[in-house]
């Protein structure tokens, strides 16, 4: 087997935000996520060996958010213990492959969890090619507290979900949303952040006015949003940790809203209606000036930065019906992109570059879809009642989004589905939700 690299170079102080580094992998396991269809891969995910007293109860939860990250992309099936011939109880013990050929596993996933003498806890984990016979690159080990066990877990789902589709890792990350209660007639709308899967849901505001439309900053230390807490709309910043906030300097006599960070973290770029016209704006956060960047009788809103900060997406009705822009970040004269038929709006720049995300609207249903920066290649993904709201993955390859049901008694929720269409899925909350934004991976 091969060795763990030196263990001060991979542990994982969580309280920190150090991320252990990814290591390159060797092997030809590989799932190709471009194809239109996808079988799923089997996986086997043996219960972590607990090293030392009283790490049973985590190494079992541990594990079993491992499983679900995998399984929940829809590109791995896990395969049920019971099935299992070879039982892992030693960490360091040599693997049996053709026990886990005999069970069809193409790939297995192999972990040892322990506490020190700080009381810090140690997670280890190796990946297996089964059918070559060998590792996946090298074994990793990651340290943090035990409170931080479940990010210890998506680290080690990223791990393996990135040696075997090349893609990029986002398990370890946030999502900052708006929680619905009550009814459409009194619902109570407040800002909150839960982790990527709907766990660990922490509110940031109460219920007294309405917020709309958090974003992350690039970092994931602040949020834009913004509230109707003065009775017009206006763009609050917070901090994240600490949830204090403060407002966006505006002009009197003007509404303010649709904030969205630029890759800098310094700029923000959001609409303004004065005197009847809404233009886009931006806003340098360091010195308070700001620029008017779109000067057209039209309402201008909802505008994204492409990952290098030069060009922006927006959604106009200057054609006469809404459709998607792109100008550069210091404005200009604009680009039309979208050319379907019904009407385009909340459009999102993919992480990687690539494509732009967005709502549609055509014949009375919604859809959330995707298209080439020049406007080339649409696909649509899903379609409802009402979907909008789209919101990339770290890696650009799921997109969550808000469905709202019909009816009177219809609630929003939240669900993720992948770039190809795959893998619909609602997002499970303790109460309705809508808004989300993705953070970044966290570090």
């Amino acid at each position: 087997m091969k060795p763990f690299a030196h263990a001060a170079a991979l542990a994982l102080a969580l309280m920190a935000g150090t991320a252990a580094p990814v290591l390159a992998q060797s092997g030809p396991l590989r799932i190709d996520i471009t194809q239109g269809v996808i079988e799923p891969m089997p996986i086997a995910i043996p219960q972590f060996v607990a090293e030392s007293a009283g790490a049973q109860d985590v190494a079992a939860q541990l594990t079993s958010v491992i499983a679900a990250d995998l399984v929940g992309t829809g590109l791995f099936r896990e395969i049920p213990r019971e099935a299992f011939i070879s039982q892992i109880s030693n960490f360091n013990a040599p693997v049996q492959y053709a026990d886990w050929k005999a069970v069809n596993a193409q790939a297995l996933v192999t972990g040892a969890v322990s506490t020190d003498a700080s009381g810090r806890l140690i997670i280890k984990f190796r990946l297996h090619d089964v059918f070559s016979g060998g590792e996946m690159g090298e074994g990793l080990q990651f340290a943090g507290t035990v409170d931080g066990w479940r990010r210890m877990a998506h680290k080690v789902a990223d791990q393996v979900y990135s040696r075997i589709t090349g893609e990029g890792p986002y398990f370890d990350s946030r999502v900052v949303f708006v929680s619905e209660q009550g009814s459409k007639a009194q619902r109570q709308k407040r800002l909150a952040i839960m982790d990527y899967d709907g766990a660990n849901v922490n509110y940031l505001t109460d219920a007294s006015s309405i917020v709309l439309a958090p974003r992350f900053s690039p970092d994931g230390s602040r949020v834009l949003y913004t509230s109707y807490e003065s009775g017009f709309p206006r763009i609050y910043v917070m901090d994240v940790g600490s949830a204090s906030r403060r407002a966006l300097a505006d002009q009197p006599g003007t509404m303010s809203f649709a904030p969205r960070f630029g890759p800098d973290g310094n700029t923000v770029v959001y609409s303004v209606t004065e005197g009847g016209n809404t233009d886009l704006y931006a806003l340098n956060m360091a010195t308070g000036g700001r620029s008017r960047l779109t000067s057209a009788p039209s309402i201008e809103t909802a505008p994204s930065f492409s990952p290098d900060g030069s060009k922006i997406v927006f959604e106009s009705d200057r054609s006469g019906s809404q459709q998607l822009y792109i100008m550069s970040s210091s404005g200009g004269e604009p680009t039309r992109i979208s050319f379907g038929d019904g009407r385009y709006g909340t459009p999102v720049w993919s992480p990687r570059g690539d494509m732009i995300a967005f709502t549609k609207q055509n014949k009375g249903r919604f859809h959330i879809g995707v298209m080439r920066v020049d406007g080339s290649e649409e696909r649509l993904l899903t379609a409802s009642f009402l979907d909008e709201g789209p919101t990339w993955s770290p890696n650009g390859r799921v997109i969550m989004f808000t469905r709202e049901s019909q009816g009177e008694s219809g609630a929003a929720a939240m669900y993720s589905v992948d770039i190809s269409g795959r893998n619909l899925k609602r997002v499970p909350l303790p109460a309705g939700g809508s808004d989300p934004a993705w953070s970044p991976l966290q570090r």
